[in-house]
């Protein structure tokens, strides 16, 4: 399955209505989360934090798919740049992947999970926590994309930076601030050679 047609098949659902599902859906799992990890997954010891590793929330993810165009910029950066790393828990794309469900279909909600699958980092973290915050946490992401002012804004942020290096945008100014021939220093010696991916809309 490729993005275009995925792009194709998703219908235009605005951010409230993504929200409300999202929030919808968090509110169920903190009551019924376990109090004990799968014993078949160990969760991920907390990695060195890069510059070039990013979490996008699930209401972000789905927004992309769902014709946003300040989730799809964003998002699209880091697509074309492989060089970057997309990072994400079971339990964020599965709050994605429930969202698709509820503003779309089943069918396209397997198919999005199929293609984030083959895409993204994964981490596991214990239960119960934030899956977006845990996953930036657990996997060294400096950058956290969401739409959630709860996340955004500055108290969030104050709190966040005294417990692990990580700046929470919204995907708007996240695009802002992303300059890959500077970002692409961090990580390589050579002269920055341009994107390294078709965009995902070819």
């Amino acid at each position: 399955m490729h993005w275009p047609e995925l792009f194709a098949r998703a219908p235009t659902v605005d951010r409230e209505a993504i929200e409300s599902a999202l929030s919808t859906r968090r509110d169920r799992a903190e009551k019924t989360a376990s109090a004990a990890v799968d014993p078949s997954e160990k969760v991920t010891d907390p990695r060195e934090s890069q510059p070039v590793c990013v979490v996008a929330d699930a209401d972000v993810l789905v927004a992309d798919l769902c014709g946003d165009g300040d989730a799809s910029a964003a998002l699209e950066s880091l697509w074309q740049h492989a060089w970057t790393t997309l990072v994400a828990s079971d339990d964020l794309l599965a709050d994605a992947e429930a969202v698709i469900e509820t503003v779309a279909d089943n069918d396209l909600a397997t198919d999005w999970r199929t293609a984030i699958d083959s895409w993204r980092e994964p981490v596991v973290h214990p239960p119960g926590d934030h899956p977006a915050l845990a996953s930036a946490y657990r996997g060294g992401a400096m950058h956290l994309l969401s739409f959630n002012t709860g996340l955004t804004g500055a108290q969030a942020g104050a709190t966040l930076s005294g417990q692990f290096p990580v700046s929470v945008r919204s995907p708007a100014a996240f695009a802002q601030l992303f300059v890959p021939d500077r970002l692409y220093g961090t990580v390589a010696d050579d002269s920055y050679p341009g994107p390294d991916r078709e965009p995902r809309s070819a």
